[in-house]
């Protein structure tokens, strides 16, 4: 089997995710990372074994006994695509600086706008849409989260409209940087910016999105009323969800009452850095009300977008079969 040899650029939450996805795929090879600065994650990826590709000056790493494999450009040249996980903006701007005069497949994340590639991504929904193309952006933990459950429930009951609401985290576990440490900050625009970007993948669904943001770190919230196209049975969509990959219905009689209780449930599943990369909709917060759906979930931040990445890598590199991306990605990464 000839590898799809994969560049990760930018080693942060995302990356350091997609780079260990990588890894443990058998039609995947992981070249190497991009290191802009010496840091403990430089120091974990050269313990892995992860080849580490300066972007600027080394002498910072080998100062610290990391010898870098080259520079950046060195990379590029070695790989047939690049999951770019750099912070918004910079995507854009390395697609214009590298990727575009080095001829180079590119993978972006949902911090990016949506023109900077010829698609935006979630596997389940629309996967045919990354068939090999050049460049293609994964969206926002939020939009994934939005999407894989609204699609399920549109492929299966019809949707006439959605109105949400997203509670978003203040700030990651690590991030010592931003807040808020004591109130709730609303999103003032209306709507907020997800419900556009869910139309950049389920492009004919009416939808519309407020957000806050809370002082906690664990997982973003989500609530949702669906004015669904006929009245809909709770049992039979609960049943939907359970048998909607990447989507984990959670109970209150499991003692899984919160976002805290699923992080310690993804710790006890022995999952990779305790994550959660399901979507997790609780079972007794599900209720109809005429022809109104009303549900509530939980997104962890950090992980729901990896196997997305894998997926496009795939799509990208030509892959046709979904079902078996998805399968061969949730085996490997031991997800539902």
């Amino acid at each position: 089997m000839t590898k799809i040899k994969v560049g990760v650029v930018g080693y942060g939450t995302i990356g350091k995710r997609v780079a260990d996805a990588v890894r443990l795929q058998e039609d995947m090879e992981l070249v190497g990372i991009t290191g802009n600065t010496y840091n403990f994650r430089m120091e974990v990826a050269n313990d892995k074994g992860i080849k580490i590709f300066t972007v600027a000056d080394d002498a910072d790493f080998k100062a610290n006994n990391i010898t870098p494999a080259g520079k950046m450009q060195d990379l590029l040249n070695a790989v047939d695509i690049i999951v770019d996980c750099t912070p918004k903006k910079i995507g854009r701007a390395n697609k214009e600086k590298y990727y575009i005069p080095n001829k180079l497949k590119a993978i972006f994340q949902g911090g990016e706008k949506p023109d900077v590639g010829e698609a935006s991504f979630v596997a389940q929904c629309n996967y045919k849409e990354a068939l090999n193309k050049d460049y293609v952006r994964v969206v926002s933990c939020n939009t994934t989260g939005l999407s894989r459950t609204l699609h399920a429930l549109e492929e299966k009951f019809g949707i006439n409209s959605v109105t949400a609401t997203m509670i978003r985290r203040g700030a990651d576990p690590g991030d010592i940087h931003h807040g808020p440490i004591n109130a709730v900050v609303p999103v003032l625009e209306l709507p907020s910016h997800h419900g556009p970007d869910v139309k950049t993948v389920l492009k004919d669904l009416e939808i519309f999105t407020t957000a806050v943001s809370g002082s906690f770190t664990l997982m973003h919230f989500h609530t949702l009323v669906c004015e669904m196209k006929k009245k809909v049975d709770v049992k039979a969509v609960i049943e939907v969800f359970n048998n909607t990959p990447r989507v984990r219905v959670v109970r209150n009689a499991e003692k899984v009452r919160s976002t805290a209780e699923i992080m310690e449930l993804a710790k006890d599943l022995q999952r990779g850095r305790g994550d959660m990369p399901e979507i997790c909709i609780w079972e007794e917060a599900v209720g109809a009300h005429g022809k109104k759906l009303f549900y509530m979930q939980a997104i962890h931040q950090e992980s729901d977008v990896v196997p997305e990445n894998i997926d496009c890598i795939r799509a990208m590199m030509g892959f046709e079969d979904v079902e078996k991306s998805m399968e061969m990605t949730n085996k490997s990464l031991g997800i539902k």
